[in-house]
């Protein structure tokens, strides 16, 4: 939690960008793993947290937008919550510190919100993830479930993310924190990774160092050998000589804010000379992805001028061919890169992504493309001094995509089929890293985890 002005900062800033109503914002309850008193760990909803801080259950905001009231709505405990919790402060004294000064029990928030419609005001709320939240909003404004996300405030929506994108130094500083735990998280995994460990003994511990870092991993652990899977969750493989480890991990702080890297490491400890070879061309198209970004470009300019690296690269080595700039301008990358260059990163690892991905990462200037691979991105539009993204460029060996875009034909004026034969047990590398828009580039946040194959070798050794 940051300090109370912050929060009331916030919430004046977003007053300021609606033009009438009533705003609500629902906190997170608890959500049940398989009975009602045994549930999965608490996680606040990120724009509850953003404008009002308080990290406990069952709660919800609402800034009246024509009068300027803010109340919390939620309930104080009784005797037994403190015989199985221990003495709680009071709604009002954890209110007070993020700088409201009303709260009322929650049932009472039915009557602030059927008050409001009856009076023909506009009711702001944002599109529900969580199905408990879904009911509690189809209760409360008399929407279906269905409905709810057609009903949710466009207006809402585009100005908390105009708020969130631009993160603040005490922001950037727990990120930056963020980052230093991943860290520590890739480095193990490479020290770990050896013939005969069992994927989920890396796994394991790298999430137990997030957890041990004040918080949790900032989403499932991807560790896998078969990096050529995107999102590879399955653990369950013994790391054998010769093949590849991919680990896609990141930590989330007790404040809830977030990394994400991706490091890709030979399990023998030296990279064959076959695998230097892809791995460089991933490494050169990070690099060069980063050199493009700064403010005033878009990310979707980024992205392709990555594509077009990899496009060269293999090339070079036979596995493409023609011209580099018309293969990717006809997707033909997207065989070895199926997915978006980077994202957003912030109190959500893929920030804001709730709120819908097309007012997150696009704008009404750049829109998505519609096209295999690139469709993926989910960031694309003008980047600005303050936003945090991720740097994620690939290079994978999809045995079935493969075989289907050979027996389809697709794109054959760019790809070497016949040379693919000897790459369908490669894998796939991805080098990810985490980056802050400065007033004129970027920067990597934190300590560069090891990335050339001579360091990531000696890390090894």
């Amino acid at each position: 939690m940051f300090n109370r002005e912050t929060y009331i900062g916030r919430r004046q800033q977003l007053t300021q960008k609606i033009s009438n109503g009533i705003i609500l914002l629902l906190g997170n309850g608890d959500s049940p793993m398989n009975y009602a008193d045994n549930s999965y760990y608490f996680r606040q909803d990120s724009s509850f947290l953003y404008f009002f801080g308080l990290d406990f259950q069952n709660l919800a905001g609402v800034i009246d937008v024509d009068s300027g009231e803010v109340i919390i709505f939620g309930n104080d405990v009784d005797i037994e919550d403190v015989i199985w919790m221990g003495p709680q402060i009071a709604l009002r004294e954890k209110a007070s510190q993020v700088g409201v000064l009303k709260t009322e029990p929650f049932k009472n928030l039915q009557d602030r919100i059927e008050k409001a419609i009856s009076s023909g005001r506009k009711v702001h709320f944002l599109p529900p993830y969580r199905a408990e939240n879904k009911l509690l909003l189809s209760d409360l404004l008399g929407i279906s479930v269905s409905k709810l996300k057609a009903y949710s405030s466009v207006e809402l929506i585009k100005s908390i993310i105009s708020l969130r994108s631009v993160k603040e130094e005490q922001e950037i500083s727990e990120i930056r924190k963020a980052c230093a735990v991943g860290y520590q998280m890739h480095v193990t995994a490479m020290k770990m990774a050896r013939a005969g460990v069992w994927e989920q003994t890396i796994a394991g511990t790298i999430e137990g160092i997030a957890n041990s870092g004040g918080g949790m991993v900032s989403f499932p652990v991807i560790l896998s050998q078969n990096g050529e899977t995107l999102h590879n969750h399955d653990h369950s493989k013994t790391l054998q000589n010769g093949r590849l480890l991919l680990v896609d991990a990141g930590a989330e702080l007790g404040s809830h804010y977030a990394s994400d890297f991706t490091r890709t490491v030979p399990v023998s400890g030296k990279f064959t000379p076959k695998q230097r070879e892809i791995y460089e061309i991933v490494l050169a198209a990070n690099n060069r992805g980063r050199e493009l970004t700064k403010p005033g470009s878009t990310y979707l300019s980024v992205h392709l001028a990555a594509a077009e690296v990899i496009a060269s690269g293999l090339k070079a080595i036979g596995l493409m061919k023609g011209d580099v700039h018309d293969a990717v301008r006809n997707g033909a990358h997207a065989l070895f890169m199926p997915h978006g260059l980077g994202h957003m990163l912030g109190l959500d690892v893929h920030d804001m992504e709730d709120l819908g991905q097309i007012y997150v990462g696009y704008d009404d200037e750049i829109r998505p493309v519609d096209q295999f691979g690139t469709a993926y991105l989910r960031m694309g539009r003008k980047l600005q001094p303050g936003f945090v993204i991720t740097n994620e460029p690939g290079i994978y060996f999809i045995p079935a995509l493969i075989e289907k875009w050979k027996a389809e034909k697709i794109n054959t004026d760019f790809i070497n089929f016949d040379r693919l034969a000897d790459y369908l047990d490669f894998g796939g590398i991805r080098l990810e890293d985490d980056i802050l828009i400065t007033e004129s580039g970027c920067e990597i946040i934190g300590d560069r985890i090891p990335v050339t194959p001579d360091e990531i070798e000696e890390v090894m050794r």
